[in-house]
């Protein structure tokens, strides 16, 4: 899990398994505070799609 440990200027420092490290805070959603947890998932078809349209955009690019 992560949590929002901080806000420092337009950074959010975030805080996992004893590690932290900073994002800028604007990549956030609007109402997010100190102490909130942060769910993140792994999107594997979105990155399949993504990866398709790269795919396809080479083939066009070196017919």
């Amino acid at each position: 899990m992560w949590v929002i440990d901080r806000f420092e200027g337009d950074k959010a420092v975030i805080e996992c398994q004893n590690q932290t490290f900073t994002i800028p805070k604007k990549t956030l959603p609007k109402k997010v505070e100190e102490g909130d947890f942060l769910k993140v998932t792994i999107d594997h078809e979105g990155t399949e799609r993504v990866q398709d349209d790269i795919d396809k955009l080479k083939e066009e690019l070196f017919e």
